[in-house]
């Protein structure tokens, strides 16, 4: 970790700059930048990525439970970041990382020309996005379409009992449970977000699709919004 700590001094890297390690391993480079934004005050962001190579099942860490070498990074940027906080008490640092990892489109593939449909296939046409599919996972599809960096800060709230992703204070909100009504809308629009997303199938009925735009019209005209 020394060396690649006094590589990001040699670059200069500077207390607002990003770090990105391509081939990542242990996550050693996110272990430095972490170390020095904890000496210099410093806000410093890592990009750690890595192929989810397999451990050896012979060595010690594969017999630890890390089946891949992202697992052994992982485990090191939270043993690193809990003992830099501790040996650095006056620090004020962000230890916290997300994970992330690539995968095909949320969408279902929808294209069949005219002799490839059948009555089955109406039901599975219903809903767009596949079913195996997370909030999570559409909201960060969202951020990506919509250029809202992925380190934003991300507040999960609930309301009328829906849960309501607010993404860096307002500027992208988004809703993908089912049944949402009027009232949940009037409440998001009231609080004026630059983005709103929401799935096409999560409307509870005709009458909320035929209001969504009036509501925002009334509230918050200046919302860009999204339909999955």
């Amino acid at each position: 970790m020394e060396l690649i700590h006094d590589l990001c001094i040699l670059a200069n890297i500077t207390c607002d700059d990003i770090v990105l390690d391509f081939f990542s391993g242990s996550a050693t480079s996110a272990h430095a930048v972490m170390q020095l934004n904890a000496e210099d005050g410093g806000n410093r962001k890592f990009i750690m990525v890595q192929l989810p190579e397999p451990t050896d099942e012979k060595s010690e860490a594969y017999k630890a439970g890390y089946k891949n070498i992202c697992e052994i990074g992982k485990e090191r940027i939270r043993r690193a970041g809990n003992k830099i906080a501790k040996e650095n008490p006056q620090a004020k640092f962000d230890k916290g990382f997300r994970v992330l990892k690539c995968d095909s489109t949320n969408m279902k593939e929808v294209y069949y020309n005219p002799a490839e449909y059948n009555t089955d296939l109406l039901d599975v046409l219903i809903d767009n996005i596949k079913a195996d599919r997370t909030p999570e996972d559409l909201l960060f599809q969202a951020m990506l379409d919509l250029g809202v960096l992925l380190s934003s800060d991300i507040k999960q709230t609930t309301i009328a009992g829906k849960t309501v992703f607010n993404v860096a204070d307002n500027f992208l909100m988004a809703c993908f449970n089912t049944d949402i009504n009027e009232e949940i809308i009037t409440v998001i629009a009231k609080q004026k977000p630059y983005y709103f997303v929401m799935r096409d199938s999560s409307m509870a009925n005709d009458s909320v699709a035929t209001n969504f735009q009036q509501i925002f019209n009334t509230y918050s005209p200046e919302t860009k919004k999204k339909v999955l």
